[in-house]
């Protein structure tokens, strides 16, 4: 063990480097703090152990205490770091506490509204756009095992929670809450908007066509049938147990070219599941 182990071991008031040094976020620093946390907490107990058992004459001089203080040190510091120890539950604390986020592909596919992808729930509104649809998600999601909840958070999250829908060139609603693009394979009515498009990060404005729809259960069952059938999806269709999960294994699929959708997502299904449940 070398000397500054035994120092910090042995020192309390270097528990803020202690910390310093675990936030270096490097696997060897963390792992080494963590060590030295557990040296300075054997070595207290020890120490407590020791006083609460012996109190000799010899000992309690100056020196004897300071021999002992020494010993009890060298001790704490031969017990600690050994596998399965404090150390090893310390070191997985923080390695979970300073672990970075992990950054997702980039799509290059398909595109969503302008204006769409950014706004973030805004309470009446997402409330009310909830209430407003969620008789007809709850029987889509009877018929498709997608959940209520997450076809709600990305319908809101894609129009604004209902400030941004696409409209019709006369300005009738397309009822197009998921940003469905019309492909070559849509026989229906289209609704072309100017929409914001990522390519290799970088935002560009053009012109696309979207799907447009008699009523909002067609614009449901629609995304649910995208979802469930089309094989670029079938790998996020299987993730509904977790939030997260589903809304990278959409953005991995190109689902969107915003970088940052899965995020924007998981913050809008998390937002709406939290008010169903509020509600409840």
């Amino acid at each position: 063990t070398n000397s500054s182990s035994n120092a910090l071991a042995a020192d309390a008031r270097s528990l803020n480097t202690l910390k310093l040094q675990a936030g270096k976020n490097t696997p060897a620093a963390i792992k080494e703090a963590a060590r030295q946390f557990e040296s300075l907490f054997m070595r207290e107990l020890i120490k407590s152990m020791r006083e609460a058992t012996m109190k000799s004459g010899m000992l309690e001089s100056s020196g004897g205490e300071l021999g002992q203080d020494l010993l009890d040190q060298q001790l704490a510091v031969q017990m600690s770091g050994r596998p399965g120890g404090l150390s090893d539950m310390i070191t997985r604390q923080l390695m979970l506490q300073t672990a970075p986020t992990p950054e997702l592909p980039v799509p290059q596919a398909q595109v969503t509204p302008a204006g769409v992808a950014n706004p973030m729930p805004a309470g009446p509104a997402q409330a009310g756009f909830i209430t407003r649809h969620e008789a007809t998600a709850a029987r889509v999601a009877q018929d498709s095992g997608i959940p209520a909840g997450f076809m709600l958070g990305q319908a809101g999250h894609e129009t604004g929670w209902g400030k941004h829908e696409i409209k019709l060139p006369d300005g009738a609603p397309s009822f197009n809450l998921f940003g469905i693009k019309a492909g070559s394979g849509w026989s229906g009515k289209v609704a072309e908007v100017r929409t914001t498009e990522y390519s290799n990060g970088t935002a560009n404005k053009v012109v696309a066509r979207f799907r447009a729809y008699g009523s909002y259960e067609e614009s449901f069952r629609d995304y649910a049938r995208l979802i469930t059938q089309s094989p670029r999806y079938a790998q996020a269709s299987q993730q509904t147990g977790s939030v997260q999960a589903f809304a990278a294994g959409l953005q991995r699929a190109g689902y969107a070219t915003d970088p940052e959708y899965a995020n924007k997502l998981s913050r809008a299904i998390n937002s709406t599941l939290q008010l169903q449940r509020a509600r409840a």
